[in-house]
């Protein structure tokens, strides 16, 4: 998994804003690449605080480091990965398929977003604004299928996918709503919805005799109808589902004519899980505030698995005289103070 992050110093090339100045690399230093990857995992991947990463390396390890020295190692690790941007972004943007998907990441009351790119091979997080100025730079170069949610900064690609997760969703409120109306137009939204999944889940394990968009086209002449008869609906949510079938009507049923594609956003939304909870778990203002959010970012794009052998390929080599130009100063834990 890669995260994108833009480059140390300027602005990104693609809309973002400086995200790694004031973090200066040398080879004085007391973490090595080893040590800093666990770090890293234990802080991103595995959720722990500066105290508890501090008690593991102590109580499991030996290792005697203060918080200070935990924090500045998981940021210069950031600057250390950032480099990698562009081979991120080509990796991105050659994908076949890609998924995208965002949630609010406020930053000092600021309303941004946690954005998410998720492909095959790369997984790329940003923190930005939501306008379709920024998104369209994002994507400038995507020639593969976009899978995303209703909103309408996506509703001009081309090749788009509409997550079904979201409608069913609607349907089913809509179905159980005390409005005979609502509830007729939502019954007859989910039924339609769901005998079309059924049809693409059979058409993955053999072709059908008829090919799909041909055998439901009654169907789906039928909905279109009720959509655009819905859309007039005095009831509140009736008329924004039947608006937002009516818009997204080609993305929502691209599948049946290619039912290899996902139905729906759910990876993206699992890969924005893991930060959701870290930002609501973690007492530092990572993904709360501006630069401790882009430090962040880049050291989370390397696996738990891999990163020590990613920063040890990248992490700046120690000086033959560190240990003896290294200024001696006790390492303080928490209580020594």
């Amino acid at each position: 998994m890669w995260l994108w992050t833009p480059n140390p110093g300027g602005r990104c090339s693609r809309g973002g804003r400086s995200l790694l100045a004031g973090i200066e690399l040398s080879e004085w230093r007391l973490v090595g690449p080893a040590l800093a990857g666990l770090i890293v995992a234990l802080a991103l991947r595995f959720r722990l605080s500066r105290a508890r990463i501090q008690a593991f390396l102590g109580e499991g390890l030996g290792l005697t480091l203060s918080i200070g020295t935990i924090h500045q190692t998981i940021h210069e690790a950031s600057a250390v990965v950032a480099p990698a941007e562009a081979e991120r972004i080509e990796a991105v943007l050659a994908s076949d398929l890609l998924h995208a998907d965002d949630t609010s990441g406020p930053e000092h009351g600021q309303p941004l977003w946690l954005w998410v790119f998720h492909a095959l091979t790369v997984t790329l997080y940003y923190v930005a604004g939501r306008g379709r100025e920024w998104v369209d730079n994002v994507l400038d170069g995507l020639s593969g299928w976009l899978m995303s949610d209703g909103w309408i900064a996506y509703r001009h690609y081309p090749r788009r996918l509409r997550c079904w997760a979201h409608l069913l969703r609607k349907a089913r409120g809509l179905a159980q709503s005390c409005d005979r109306d609502a509830r007729r137009f939502g019954q007859q939204v989910l039924s339609t919805l769901e005998t079309r999944m059924a049809a693409v889940y059979a058409a993955r394990e053999g072709p059908p005799a008829v090919d799909l968009p041909t055998q439901h086209a009654p169907a789906l002449a039928e909905l279109r109808a009720a959509c655009a008869h819905s859309q007039g609906s005095d009831h509140g949510k009736t008329h924004a589902l039947a608006v937002e079938l009516l818009n997204d009507w080609a993305a929502i049923f691209t599948v049946l004519s290619h039912p290899e594609l996902p139905l729906t956003n759910n990876d993206a939304e699992r890969a924005l899980r893991h930060w959701v909870i870290l930002r609501k778990l973690t007492w530092e203002p990572g993904l709360r505030s501006a630069p401790a959010s882009s430090r962040y970012s880049p050291a989370s794009s390397i696996p738990a698995a891999s990163v020590a052998t990613v920063l040890g390929a990248l992490w700046p080599a120690p000086s033959p005289t560190a240990a003896l130009d290294f200024p001696s100063r006790p390492c303080r834990t928490r209580g020594s103070e």
